[in-house]
């Protein structure tokens, strides 16, 4: 499908600099930028493609000054980056074409009602008291276990595991090799030997998480361990047994949750972050990549390092353990002076 300039804008609410007739047809990276492609600019790095790229339409800030002539017509938003995820949104939803129906092999328990729009993919299972709401897209190879609640309009992406007793919330996408609800790690020493805790709880997934190729959540001990509603979880995460992440939070790819943490609403951690276990931390908490975080954190700070400290004390160790070989050279140097 094409749609021109003016079309964009008015799906937008944006404002069209240059040709409001130019077509698009697909969507593109503005450093890879071709004719009939829609770009944006959103990062100040980027700057310089945007007098060289080959894009016919790029969507800017309302207050973006070019300091050069631009080739593509320019449709001024609020926010680029915002703008050019609702228009994928889009194209992904003209796009997918996801099935519906039973495929055979497959195995459903006695009792279990089917809604309207559900599919359920070969091989896959779905044990005894399962409840699917409306829509739900269950794909090939996928195991869901006794008790299971799944909301509307929810996709379980193939080789998803879901043991028994866990809530799945409306709206949720669970991709490849997702595990929810394996038992925590529990084990108490006795006599040189470490005996299993059983982990009676449950997994509660809210409405509109979504988590990434190979996460695992794991059940709680006793009660439930908790995913709010928003929450977006990348590959490779572990959550363990008891964990609470708050609404609207997103964590890179291979965090590490231990068990029993409890971390606020609309935070940002990055990749490889690790949490210590029984901490709390607080909302609108930034936490960059690689960092430890061993102790509780307060609301609205930005931390990092191992253990993670203020982002801006974590810069100055940084740039002063770069001058430590020429401190040790002149530590040395004096010391052989005496």
């Amino acid at each position: 499908m094409q749609f021109t300039a003016d079309q964009i804008a008015a799906l937008v609410n944006g404002v069209v600099e240059g040709d409001g007739n130019v077509t698009v047809s697909t969507i593109a990276k503005i450093e890879e930028g071709k004719p009939g492609a829609i770009s944006f600019l959103a990062n100040p790095k980027y700057t310089h493609y945007i007098y060289s790229t080959g894009s016919s339409i790029v969507l800017v800030k309302r207050d973006f000054v070019p300091e050069q002539p631009v080739a593509a017509t320019l449709i001024r938003v609020e926010d680029p980056y915002a703008t050019v995820a609702r228009l994928l949104e889009m194209v992904s939803a003209m796009m997918s074409q996801h099935p519906s129906g039973i495929e055979q092999p497959s195995y459903i328990s006695e009792g279990v009602t089917v809604p309207e729009g559900v599919y359920i993919g070969a091989f896959a299972y779905v044990g005894q008291n399962v409840r699917l709401g409306k829509n739900v897209k269950v794909y090939p190879q996928v195991y869901i276990g006794a008790n299971v609640e799944i909301g509307e309009n929810t996709i379980i992406y193939p080789g998803v595991k879901i043991y028994h007793n866990c809530r799945i919330g409306s709206g949720c996408i669970l991709h490849a090799g997702v595990v929810i609800g394996a038992d925590g790690f529990g084990f108490a020493p006795v006599d040189g030997h470490y005996n299993k805790i059983p982990q009676i709880g449950n997994v509660i997934l809210e409405d509109n998480v979504e988590i990434g190729a190979n996460t695992t959540v794991d059940r709680a001990t006793m009660g439930s361990t908790l995913i709010r509603h928003g929450v977006k979880l990348d590959n490779l995460i572990q959550v363990a047994h008891n964990c609470e992440i708050g609404h609207d939070t997103v964590m890179a790819a291979q965090a590490g949750v231990a068990g029993s943490t409890k971390i606020g609403s609309h935070c940002m951690v990055g990749g490889q972050v690790g949490f210590a276990g029984h901490i709390n931390v607080g909302s609108n908490v930034n936490i960059g990549a690689q960092s430890g975080v061993p102790r509780n954190i307060p609301d609205g700070q930005t931390i990092m390092g191992y253990p993670a400290v203020d982002a801006r004390d974590f810069m100055r160790q940084a740039a002063a353990v770069k001058t430590l070989p020429d401190l040790y050279k002149r530590v040395n140097k004096l010391e052989k002076q005496k």
